[in-house]
């Protein structure tokens, strides 16, 4: 029996929906901006053993629902287990972010990694934490699922971390194209095996993050990412969806014929600019400029109340990338309650 929501806005807007404010919630939510947040962290020298511990990932994913009031929890993870639940592992470097030790190189490599639902049973523990979270949040708020889209994964998994051109993932699509749709395809059929757990142990919503969108052009965005984001969209009906893809203004028609129901802009998209190329029918999601919570209070009042008349219905509130983990967590808790002092 599904627990009803005290609080059930964001699934209200992505449903398509009438609400008398919009939703607000934001990416990052749970982590350094909160002393709560460091001082679990503390508990864990290791990133991936706090990320693999269900009861401290399903504490870090509630205490922004507890600090700021926001309307939605997304539980607390990272994008970047499915790689590890395929077979290739990383290292998570402090002030320096992800390490793959082993890259992708040919197809070869591709061939020795784990896929489908055989990798996603690797990933119980995010499954276990979505399951305690939803329990522990007693209908308070919708929880979010998350993941990473096949390209964002597919960089990573070639380049071996981070990057300023992901020169080499992209230089893998030109040579090797056979082998780069082969590696897609697979971290596609995980996602999505992945993404159904999510979805039965609590998910009321799923979002997906192509972080590295913006890198490709637009026809190499056609042929190697959207076919793998339609697939991951119609093989989950049962709860509404997100895609953000992150720099790809270019790909806001691909996404208005896919059966996602909210579409997240980063800061540099206009409103109006996004609703001409998706359309009336769904919701989006997003566009606050994350550096504008460094502004004063007033400022930060300012700016939010414009975007959300900019935006008008529809609008899931957030910010167009995640909270920077040195946003003072009064500017934070500013714009939180802005939006929710506005009615439509």
């Amino acid at each position: 029996m599904t627990m009803q929501l005290e609080n059930d806005l964001l699934l209200r807007v992505a449903n398509g929906a009438s609400v008398e404010r919009p939703p607000v919630w934001l990416m990052r939510q749970a982590g350094r901006i909160l002393p709560q947040y460091r001082a679990l962290r503390a508990n864990f020298p290791d990133f991936k053993a706090f990320v693999k511990n269900p009861a401290a990932a399903s504490e870090a994913t509630i205490q922004p629902v507890d600090e700021l009031g926001v309307d939605a929890a997304i539980i607390f993870s990272d994008i970047l287990v499915v790689p590890e639940a395929m077979g290739l592992d990383y290292e998570m470097i402090e002030a320096k972010g992800p390490k793959f030790p082993t890259t992708i190189e040919q197809a070869s490599d591709v061939e020795q990694l784990r896929s489908g639902a055989e990798a996603a049973a690797s990933l119980s523990y995010v499954w276990e934490a979505l399951a305690l979270t939803k329990s522990n949040l007693q209908g308070r708020v919708p929880l979010i699922g998350f993941a990473g889209a096949p390209w964002t994964i597919f960089a990573y998994m070639v380049e071996g971390g981070g990057s300023k051109t992901f020169s080499k993932a992209r230089r893998m699509l030109y040579q090797q194209p056979e082998t780069s749709h082969a590696l897609l395809q697979k971290i596609t059929d995980t996602t999505i095996a992945y993404l159904q757990g999510q979805i039965k142990h609590g998910a009321d919503l799923i979002q997906l993050f192509d972080s590295w969108a913006g890198e490709l052009t637009p026809e190499q965005y056609r042929e190697f990412a959207a076919p793998y984001l339609a697939q991951i969209a119609k093989a989950l009906p049962e709860v509404p969806k997100t895609v953000f893809a992150k720099g790809a203004w270019f790909a806001l028609e691909d996404f208005a014929e896919m059966p996602w129901q909210v579409v997240g802009l980063d800061w540099n998209i206009p409103p109006a600019f996004a609703r001409a190329r998706v359309g009336a029918d769904k919701a989006l999601q997003g566009n606050f400029d994350p550096c504008a919570l460094y502004g004063s209070a007033e400022t930060i009042r300012e700016r939010a109340l414009e975007m959300v008349r900019a935006f008008g219905p529809k609008h899931i509130v957030n910010l167009g990338h995640g909270v920077y983990p040195d946003t003072p967590l009064e500017g934070v808790r500013t714009f939180v309650q802005t939006i929710q002092s506005v009615r439509y």
